[in-house]
């Protein structure tokens, strides 16, 4: 999802550069502004896809001042002068000026723009930080006063401190992509929800300085297939814990795979010997590796090693890391799935009666006889948020 940390990149700093940009002749009430990406360019015409609205037409006169910046920047202090012809597609642009009458187009007075490449670099490098910094895992207490957030990492307790330069977001019910995210503060973070956090952590890794949190609440199904609608791009699946029926959508992001027989096998073992050991079936935190497979460090790929775990390893019951495995398991189509099939899911919050798929596994039948009683996150993490990595949905 690079479109995503590009823009938040990129909207951050003109918002930031907000008052030293703002025309400051005596008609500048007449102004308009629009902030995008530069879709095409045809002599001094721009075709801007803007963050919000439809796409609009940008017409640079001789007079036009275009200024490029570095992305981050928060003043224009340092920005340079540039022409037309410097500007590419791709590129992200603030422009300031007068609107036609239909609002279509603007004459521009102010181009501020921040080169395509240029954000590309800086995005990669915010990857590796998440990659070397970077932290996830279930929040168990949050502590506004205090300024900070405990979560559990591989059942450890990992204490994140949070200070004023924090940069704090949180995910709206409806969606699971970075560039969704929205500001938020400190105690919008409830018991249960999944953090994920970039900063300095201490020697044996137990605290963590925060730089950035994104957090969100998520809900883990398990549950029978009731009905398919390829129309709408829908399922309805009975919860089986929550006794209900529930409306699931599946958009391009939802990663739909179907186990393979003997893997469901293997994996249902697994949940009987910890059922055995334990006294009771493998139903909470089973499975918390599974939350680096959508780490803001990479493209839902499983980056355990970003929370200093080794990737694949198995849970505390012994369960395997299903999502480490999802690259070599079948990807299946919503016409795939039939009234009957046993599922397990993690869906975005959205709401009591339905969501949105993010990850969605069939096949599953041995391993819900295995552990009757375990939620789906005995199987699939309730983390399953999209990083600034890839626009696949899937920090």
């Amino acid at each position: 999802m690079a479109a995503g940390i590009l823009a938040i990149s990129c909207r951050d700093a003109f918002a930031q550069q907000s008052q030293t940009s703002a025309p400051s002749s005596a008609n500048s009430s007449a102004t308009n502004k629009a902030i995008g990406a530069i879709k095409t360019i045809s002599g001094t015409a721009i075709s801007l896809t803007p963050d919000a609205g439809p796409e609009i037409s940008i017409v640079v006169q001789p007079t036009t001042q275009i200024l490029r910046v570095e992305p981050g920047a928060k003043t224009l202090s340092d920005a340079t002068a540039i022409t037309l012809q410097d500007l590419q597609v791709g590129d992200r642009v603030r422009v300031t000026g007068v609107p036609s009458d239909d609002a279509h187009s603007l004459v521009a007075a102010k181009i501020i723009a921040i080169k395509h490449a240029d954000l590309e670099a800086r995005h990669q490098q915010e990857l590796q930080d998440w990659q070397k910094r970077g932290v996830d895992g279930l929040a168990t207490a949050v502590d506004p006063a205090a300024g900070t957030i405990t979560i559990t990492v591989r059942n450890k307790p990992v204490v994140v401190h949070t200070s004023s330069t924090t940069v704090i977001r949180r995910y709206p019910s409806d969606s699971v992509k970075f560039d969704d995210a929205t500001p938020s503060t400190l105690p919008a973070i409830h018991s249960g929800d999944q953090v994920r956090a970039r900063g300095n952590r201490n020697p044996d890794g137990t605290e963590v300085t925060a730089d950035e949190i994104v957090s969100g609440a998520f809900r883990n199904i398990a549950g029978t297939v009731n009905s398919v609608d390829a129309s709408s791009s829908t399922l309805t699946v009975h919860d089986l814990l929550a006794k209900k029926n529930i409306t699931i959508k599946i958009t391009p992001d939802s990663q739909l795979h179907q186990l393979p027989p003997e893997m469901a096998q293997r994996i249902a073992a697994r949940f009987k010997r910890g059922a055995g050991a334990n006294g009771s079936s493998a139903s909470s935190g089973s499975t918390a590796s599974y939350a680096q497979h959508q780490h803001p460090s990479g493209e839902g790929t499983g980056s355990g090693a970003a929370s200093g775990q080794g990737a694949g390893s198995p849970g505390a019951h012994g369960a395997p890391d299903l999502q480490q495995m999802l690259s070599h398991i079948p990807a299946i189509k919503l016409s795939d799935l039939h009234k009957g099939d046993a599922v397990v899911l993690v869906s975005t919050e959205g709401t009591e009666g339905g969501g949105t798929a993010i990850t969605l596994l069939s096949g599953v039948e041995p391993i819900l006889e295995a552990a009757p009683g375990a939620s789906s996150s005995s199987i699939l993490t309730p983390w399953s948020l999209s990083a600034p990595a890839g626009d696949a949905g899937g920090p």
